[in-house]
């Protein structure tokens, strides 16, 4: 069975037609038309692949983050801690473990499935791709303090940033890096690229900065201004996007926007740093000249990060519950 979520890629393994808009495909591409002719691989259509990149569009990618963190898992109590509570896509990844349990039950770990979809959805909506390392096992225990007092706080001043960081054993580069497109947790480090979040983790920036009813001098006055529109006192529901600019791609349009339209008091922090300063200023300058290899370079450390291996974890049969 080959899962394909492409109709034109479909109808060229049926097709014996060659024409203009086909014939610059290289010919040694036409031989599964004669596997499917003989019978030898049948062909399905999925959704899946391309519910891939609306995973990246609503901020799926992030769970790889918080997951390799955790243990490399999600269950309900983790989902609905207050840092992950704007990620989607959930039930994406419960169809594509459904399929993969159906062909290969007990083999592929929903941790290996969200880092690959995680690389795949970012590739999908413009960004990098990197090579995932798989093996890993789903954690047995997930709690939503847990995951909270894992992720750093959109509050967090530089210092604390740089100690999360290298408590995961990531550098102060992986940092910045992380922060311009891709997680480490919700209202902190996270794929603000394709990243939204509530109105509820801004609202002391916007209307109560220092107790006196204040707006956090550091935020552009008309930013601040477009937000409240959106965000009025006491909204619990209501989302905004993190990368104002362009919030569907993966680009590095946050490095150009942090210093005074950054949503979270910890993406204004990069700026009181020499080493995040320098990067941020860098790839702001440049059109993000070196962003997307490093922020590769970046994924492939996080992805090693909390990995249980063998006898530490096990294939979950279901991602969102423990076996």
């Amino acid at each position: 069975m080959l899962r394909v979520d492409n109709k034109s890629a479909i109808a060229l393994t049926k097709n014996p037609v060659h024409h203009n808009r086909s014939k610059h495909i290289d010919i040694k591409y036409h031989f599964i038309r004669k596997c499917v002719k003989k019978g030898e691989v049948e062909i399905e259509k999925t959704t899946e692949i391309a519910e891939a990149s609306k995973i990246a569009e609503s901020s799926k990618s992030n769970v790889h983050s918080f997951a390799c963190i955790l243990g490399c898992s999600y269950s309900k109590s983790t989902k609905d801690a207050i840092p992950n509570q704007t990620l989607r896509g959930f039930n994406v990844i419960d169809t594509i473990k459904s399929a993969i349990e159906k062909d290969c039950p007990g083999v592929v770990s929903c941790a290996d499935i969200l880092a690959l979809v995680a690389r795949d959805s970012v590739a999908m909506v413009g960004g990098p791709s990197w090579v995932v390392r798989t093996g890993r096992q789903d954690g047995r225990i997930s709690s939503a303090s847990e995951a909270s007092a894992q992720l750093p706080s959109p509050f967090a001043s530089i210092n604390q940033l740089k100690q999360n960081f290298a408590a995961k054993g990531l550098s102060v580069k992986d940092l910045v890096v992380l922060s311009g497109g891709h997680p480490l947790g919700n209202g902190c480090k996270q794929a603000h690229t394709i990243r939204i979040d509530h109105c509820f983790v801004i609202a002391n920036r916007l209307y109560n900065f220092s107790g006196r009813g204040d707006t956090d001098p550091s935020l552009d006055p008309a930013f601040a201004a477009q937000l409240k529109t959106k965000c009025k006192p006491g909204d619990t529901t209501t989302v905004v996007d993190m990368d104002p600019g362009s919030p569907k791609l993966f680009d590095d349009n946050y490095y150009t926007v942090v210093a005074r339209r950054g949503l979270f008091q910890s993406d204004a922090a990069l700026l009181n740093d020499i080493q995040t300063r320098a990067y941020v200023t860098l790839q702001a300058a440049t059109n993000g000249i070196t962003f997307a290899r490093d922020f590769g370079a970046s994924m492939v450390k996080l992805g090693n990060v909390g990995v249980l291996t063998g006898s530490q974890g096990e294939i979950r049969k279901q991602c969102a519950l423990v076996n």
